[in-house]
């Protein structure tokens, strides 16, 4: 009897442990996927509603497939012009934000200067701070510099009045501002795992500063600064808080889509966002297939 009751708790033990063993093995991966589908469904639902055939001014009740949305995706009154200058500053910006970034990133890496800690804690700010506090904070800043009168930062109190009005170029500024930060974080993660090494070998070989940087450096890093420049893109085109503060009459695409949704909501919003995503899903995997990095 004793050794029938331990044998059956032995079997019991087993049993245990191989469900655990099994539940564990597969746990992790369904909440991936449930994680991952939690993500897609408003993603899912706009491009689905992007082929709706909507009756009246709201894209809200399916009642049918079509495609007379995909055929004229900017006709809408204002959509084409927010749409370019949501797309102009997001180009701009990134570009200037992952130049200065890049360097600024490089620089925290690589080098040890008095107030590297204060620079870093500066970085940080502008992601660590709610928009709403960035976006009237920026606001106040511009009307003072606009005006001349008040606070102005040192070197712009020679500035005529008017000289700054809000509009494109503030939200421009604002932009460059708060992307900066993301592409130093993100530059800097990828400068964490170089080999330092490899630059020295390069100049023992005879490459001067320069060379080194663009045939070795550069080329390293370069999928860090590539999703930096992405993600800057991203956070510009999608931006709204901040912008409202500092747009003036200046419509970007969020601001305009806030703006006709009060009236309506035409399937031109859905395909505009679909196209977006679709292409950005798009360049990140031809990216990976060009730098043979193909997950499996």
């Amino acid at each position: 009897m004793a050794t029938a009751t331990v044998d059956q708790t032995l079997s019991r033990a087993r049993f245990r442990h191989r469900v655990g063993t099994r539940a564990g093995h597969w746990a992790l991966p369904a909440i991936t996927v449930l994680a991952i589908a939690y993500l897609l469904i408003p993603i899912a639902v706009m491009i689905l509603f992007s082929f709706n055939d909507y009756r009246g001014k709201f894209n809200f009740i399916w009642n049918g497939f079509t495609l007379d949305a995909w055929q004229h995706p900017l006709d809408w009154p204002g959509l084409p012009d927010a749409l370019r200058v949501s797309l102009t500053i997001a180009a701009v910006s990134t570009v200037v934000a992952t130049a200065l970034g890049t360097l600024i990133g490089l620089a925290l890496s690589r080098y040890h200067f008095r107030g590297r800690g204060a620079v870093n804690g500066l970085i940080f700010l502008p992601m660590a701070s709610p928009e709403i506090v960035l976006g009237a904070s920026l606001l106040t800043m511009f009307v003072n510099i606009g005006l001349n009168t008040g606070f102005v930062p040192p070197g712009l109190t020679l500035l005529p009045k008017g000289t700054l009005t809000l509009g494109f170029g503030t939200i421009l500024i604002a932009h460059i501002m708060f992307n900066i930060s993301y592409v130093v974080v993100t530059v800097k993660a990828r400068v964490a795992g170089f080999d330092r090494r490899l630059e020295e070998a390069a100049m023992d070989l005879g490459a001067n500063e320069v060379v080194t940087f663009w045939k070795v450096t550069f080329p390293l890093i370069f999928p860090g600064i590539l999703a930096a420049a992405l993600l800057a893109f991203s956070l510009s085109i999608d931006d709204f808080v901040i912008t409202n503060f500092v747009s003036g009459t200046t419509n970007t695409f969020p601001i305009w889509v806030y703006g006709v949704i009060r009236n309506a909501l035409p399937a031109q919003i859905n395909v505009i966002g679909s196209a977006i995503f679709v292409t950005a899903v798009t360049f990140v995997a031809l990216t990976t297939l060009r730098t043979g990095r193909v997950p499996r």
